[in-house]
Formats: structure tokens, C-alpha cells, sequence
């Protein structure tokens, strides 16, 4: 290849590939790093939770919405939405979804199918009480941060155990309460002394302790760190076609390529900020080294090596035969780099 594909090739080429592809490639890679890494459940141990600890997130990326017509958000406006649901062994990104900006967080959140002991932490735009009812029923716990004004009926208090915890209270909501249903949640009010600000905390464990629940609930950081990975160092913002298909393709390949460069990241002795590691890898794309000891050593020289390739082997002789191989020939030798 002389050069590099033009703009046209490549949006031709994503109009007419199905995007499916990216997402079945995607979905078959993420186990499989998740084994060769082995950091099952390194979350969970950590606050002592019988199931994966993982969070819950949506972010928007803005178009133009002329030319993605198709991409309804505002009037002037359009969008695109990344539904994502991350697991914290890693930072992996588990499941993904790719909706116009219209759709809703929660209408992607009912559809999710969680494994019993699952602890999910969502933020204040999953409030749903019918759907942390059903989180219930299937054994999945969660931690989100309570509206306000939401209509509760105290059933009991306990005592404020732990630095900051100002109030730990078992609720239900009004309207579950009238219907006489047995749905019981907790709220946790808690003073951050670092942000001076007050959190509410909502949850449907009760036997984890009052600043646990807080602690979990500031692990969220994690999927607005990998939001901002992605749209900071992959190709998110500019796209090589206008179609569903096309935008797709390219934020299915930017997960691809995060999920990769994160798999390195963890796999590697040196303690990587992965937007020095990207650069890195972008300016060695093309060098001839082995990948493990660049990740381990990267200031390192490449050690040349000399291989020695015969100058005239194989030559014709006069009459057209091979040239007599028991015959010393003269030899090249030429750098490779390991």
C-alpha cells in the first residue's frame, strides 16, 4: 500500500459493513482478556461482596443534525448516546449499548439481565422505583444517590455508625407502602468532609455497613474516567461517514481499541497511565520490537542482531542451470531488530 486509504474508501467500506461484526468481536474478546488476566471478584473482596461490583453510565457525544439527520436529540442538535455497563475488576467495559441521544438511561437499564449478588451503582437518572424493586426480586443489589423529595415512610432508624454517616434509616416508598407491598430500601445520609457536600444514599442492602455503601457509591468515578479516556484519545468526535452504520462501526472499533490498550495496561510491570501508553504505542506502531519487553522496559534500545543473507544463491549459471550450492557464496549481513 503506497498510501493511506482516502476519506471516501473508508466511508464506503463503513456504510456497508455490518456493525454487528465490531460488537460480536467485541463481546468475544472481553472474556477472554477477563481470563487471561485472572482479576475475578478482586473487586468484590475488596468490600467484601459475594458478586462483581459494577457501574452503570451513559455519556453523549453531540453531532451535527444535518448531516446525521438520522441521530434525533434536539431540534438543532443530534446525538448519540453509549450506554455502558463497566465492571470494576480491571475497569473492562462489560456491556455496551449505542442509542440515538433521545433514548433514555433507565429504558436501557430494565433491559439489562444481572447476575444474583451483582452490586450496580448508578447515579441519580436510574431513579426507577419499580425497577429497584425487580432488582430485588432478581438478588441484585445497588447504591444510587436518592432524589429529592422522593415520598418515603420511615420504618426504622438505626444508629449513625461510622465517620460521616449523619443518619441510616430503613425506607419505603410511599406508593409501595400504600399497595402493602414488603419493598425495603435504605437511606444513608453522609457528610463528605473532602467535597463539604451531603450525600443521600439509596440502597437494598441492609447489612453492609453505613460507610461501605458511601465508599462504593465513589467508586462511580471509574466509568467517568473511562468516558473521558475514550472520547480523549480515540476518535469519537470526528467521523469518516454520516450513516447509523458508519458512526456505529467507529465507536465499536475506539471500544476495541480501549479494551486492547487496557488489557496491556494490566498485564504490564509498570505502572501505565493510559493516555502515555497510547501515545507510546502510536509512536512505536511501526517499530520492529517485541511488544512485552516494550511495555516492561519502554526507554530501552532495541538490541540489533546481524543475519547473514546470501548474495547469490539460487542465481543462474550460463547454461541456465542453478549455480553449484556446495560453492562458498558471498553473504550480506543486515541489522534486525528484536
Amino acid at each position: 500500500m503506497s498510501e493511506a486509504p482516502g476519506h471516501s474508501t473508508l466511508a464506503y467500506a463503513n456504510a456497508h459493513r455490518p456493525w454487528e461484526i465490531y460488537q460480536d468481536l467485541f463481546q468475544f474478546l472481553l472474556p477472554y482478556l477477563q481470563g487471561q488476566l485472572g482479576l475475578a471478584g478482586k473487586s468484590a473482596r475488596q468490600f467484601s461482596l459475594p458478586g462483581k461490583l459494577l457501574s452503570l453510565d451513559s455519556t453523549v457525544i453531540d453531532l451535527c443534525a444535518r448531516v446525521f439527520d438520522w441521530a434525533k436529540y434536539k431540534t438543532t442538535k443530534g446525538a448519540v448516546k453509549i450506554h455502558l455497563l463497566l465492571d470494576h475488576d480491571g475497569c473492562l467495559p462489560q456491556f455496551a449499548v449505542i442509542s440515538d441521544g433521545k433514548t433514555g438511561d433507565i429504558d436501557v437499564a430494565r433491559s439489562l439481565q444481572l447476575a444474583p449478588d451483582t452490586m450496580l451503582v448508578v447515579d441519580r437518572g436510574y431513579n426507577d422505583y419499580e425497577w429497584f424493586a425487580r432488582l430485588g426480586e432478581q438478588g441484585v443489589w445497588f447504591v444510587t444517590r436518592l432524589k429529592e423529595g422522593a415520598s418515603v415512610v420511615v420504618v426504622e432508624t438505626r444508629p449513625a455508625i461510622g465517620d460521616g454517616v449523619q443518619r441510616d434509616e430503613v425506607i419505603s416508598f410511599t406508593t409501595q407502602a400504600r399497595q402493602q407491598r414488603d419493598v425495603y430500601f435504605r437511606r444513608i445520609t453522609f457528610w463528605d468532609a473532602e467535597s463539604k457536600r451531603e450525600f443521600v444514599f439509596l440502597t437494598n442492602h441492609l447489612e453492609l455497613p453505613a460507610t461501605t455503601i458511601a465508599e462504593i457509591y465513589r467508586q462511580r468515578w471509574r466509568i467517568e474516567e473511562f468516558f473521558r479516556l475514550l472520547k480523549q484519545n480515540l476518535r469519537v468526535k470526528t467521523f469518516v461517514g454520516t450513516s447509523a452504520n458508519a458512526l456505529k462501526i467507529q465507536i465499536w472499533t475506539a471500544l476495541i481499541a480501549l479494551l486492547l490498550v487496557k488489557f496491556l495496561q494490566l498485564r504490564s510491570k509498570r505502572a501505565w497511565h493510559m493516555s502515555r501508553l497510547m501515545a507510546l504505542l502510536r509512536q512505536q506502531i511501526f517499530v520492529y520490537r517485541g511488544l512485552w519487553r516494550f511495555l516492561d522496559h519502554p526507554f530501552e534500545q532495541p538490541q540489533p542482531q546481524v543475519a547473514t543473507l546470501p548474495l547469490f544463491d539460487g542465481v543462474p549459471g550460463e547454461s541456465g542451470q542453478q549455480a553449484d550450492r556446495s560453492i562458498p557464496q558471498p553473504a550480506l549481513a543486515l541489522p534486525v531488530f528484536a
